[in-house]
């Protein structure tokens, strides 16, 4: 990797750069410079979030005109090559959580705040250690949807959403002990994953219904806890019909749109429901959630394998985010090494 670095400073370092809605191009810039306190990594694999695609091809796309190079990619991995920041010294391998507003995986090199890395054990796959930044969030956010203390036996968990989000949730509400857990997705191929990992039920929307499928297998009472990880207003809308009277909501996904939306308040005040949103699992104390991922996936706590594939060089970033908006597969990720596909 100190071969590649020598390289780079050579000449400009490639990046992929958002130029129009939907649209990237491959350009060429300088290397950031490392600041106090920054660490400059040499980005080796990036994985597409769905705030991403949020981003590039969201609902008002007219208002992403252009990103700086490497945005919006905020889950990378990769290897410290120069350091202003300790603990990290070149040669050390990292995942990088940077705020996603200030972000740039989708490049040769990324700098970025000490605050925002942590290291890597010294075995394990890139591949599969990427997933942890994703993992990160949905266990900071699982902990404020289920506090430690409350008691799984016998309780129903309701999701609404397959994608590598909610198939990490899954999971997670399977690690928690509940007794049987419902999963609704639009991709029947998703849904087939969910099973694999343990989904008791899974309902295959628009055709069944995400709201009767719980009250189904709950008598008509509802899941003690409904996790939204779709994004959409009436899925959020669902999860306050499918919870039990007293029961917690979850919600994940980003804004579907910007400024005030719809919500059944009412509904929601007269089962007296719990609703928690979680955010900035970047701005946690010591980064605790993406530690304990790495644990999870080190361990095979947690599986990743289903989320692998497709990786795209970044010369194919265009295709790249194309896959990922048409579910192909569960997971995309970008591989910045420059190795052949």
């Amino acid at each position: 990797m100190a071969g590649r670095r020598q390289e780079a400073g050579q000449s400009p370092m490639k990046a992929a750069q958002l130029v129009a809605p939907g649209r990237f191009e491959i350009v060429e810039v300088p290397l950031p410079t490392v600041g106090a306190g920054e660490v400059l990594v040499a980005m080796q694999r990036a994985s597409i979030c769905g705030s991403d695609l949020h981003a590039v091809f969201g609902a008002h796309p007219r208002a992403v005109k252009s990103m700086a190079p490497g945005a919006p990619g905020h889950e990378g991995i990769g290897e410290v090559v120069e350091s202003r920041a300790e603990p990290f010294s070149p040669g050390d391998r990292v995942l990088t959580v940077p705020m996603p507003g200030s972000a740039g995986c989708y490049a040769e090199y990324q700098v970025v705040g000490a605050d925002f890395l942590v290291r890597l054990p010294e075995e394990g796959d890139t591949a599969r250690l990427l997933l942890a930044q994703q993992l990160g969030t949905t266990v900071y956010s699982f902990r404020r949807y289920w506090p430690a203390g409350l008691d799984a036996e016998g309780a129903t968990a309701a999701i609404v959403g397959a994608g590598s989000a909610g198939l990490f949730l899954l999971q997670l509400v399977k690690l928690a002990g509940f007794a049987q857990v419902v999963v609704c997705d639009l991709d029947q191929n998703r849904l087939a994953v969910a099973a694999t990992l343990g989904a008791d039920v899974m309902a295959h929307a628009p055709s069944d219904s995400f709201v009767e499928a719980v009250r189904r297998v709950t008598g008509g009472v509802g899941a003690e806890l409904v996790v939204e990880a779709t994004g959409l207003d009436q899925r959020r809308a669902d999860c306050v019909e499918a919870a039990r009277y007293g029961g917690r909501i979850g919600f994940f996904g980003l804004p579907e749109h910007a400024g005030p939306v719809p919500f059944p308040l009412a509904r929601a005040f007269r089962r007296a429901c719990t609703i928690e949103m979680a955010g900035n699992a970047q701005l946690e104390p010591g980064l605790r959630s993406f530690r304990e991922s790495l644990d999870l996936i080190s361990s095979g706590a947690i599986t990743v394998e289903h989320m692998l594939e497709p990786r795209f060089s970044l010369l194919h970033v265009q295709e790249a985010f194309e896959a990922a908006r048409d579910h192909v597969g569960v997971k995309t990720s970008v591989d910045l090494t420059g190795a052949p596909e």
